[in-house]
């Protein structure tokens, strides 16, 4: 079960107060998604950023806009193989308007069966944390843990 504390924490924070190598940051990231430089070593020398800074800041730095648009997250869950676990956890996901996209699951072994589940979270709002929280609270669901995001 996540406590408090495991949440990932967002801020909105001004442009002008960020440090140059987060700025440089979105910038190359911006001319790698225009296609304008082809590889990550361009786009850092193009800004003049090291590329282990890049590297440093690339998965923690978005537009405001991106954000909006883009939340698909990808969830693994081990799930105790009982009839309507599955069905519970779908539900949840549709109470708080996340959208299923693709559905994985094993075959159970030993009662457990390992689900992966790609949603559409950018209805939620930040409530995509709750739905982690309650995933992991979830009668029969013995782990859910957040694997990609998007």
């Amino acid at each position: 079960m996540l406590d408090q504390n495991q949440l990932e924490r967002y801020y909105l924070v001004r442009e002008d107060i960020l440090p140059e190598a987060v700025l440089k940051t979105i910038q190359a990231k911006e001319l790698l998604a225009h296609g304008r430089v082809k590889t990550i070593h361009e786009a850092v020398d193009q800004v003049g950023l090291s590329r282990s800074a890049f590297y440093k800041y690339k998965d923690g730095i978005y537009p405001l806009s991106k954000l909006d648009r883009e939340r698909i997250v990808t969830i693994s869950m081990d799930l105790e193989h009982r009839s309507g676990i599955l069905s519970k956890v779908l539900a949840l996901i549709a109470g708080l308007e996340g959208n299923v996209l693709t559905i994985h699951q094993t075959i159970p072994l030993q009662g457990m069966a390992n689900v992966v589940i790609s949603a559409d979270t950018s209805h939620m709002g930040d409530h995509w944390n709750v739905l982690m929280k309650k995933l992991n609270e979830q009668d029969g669901v013995k782990r859910a843990v957040l694997v990609g995001q998007g």
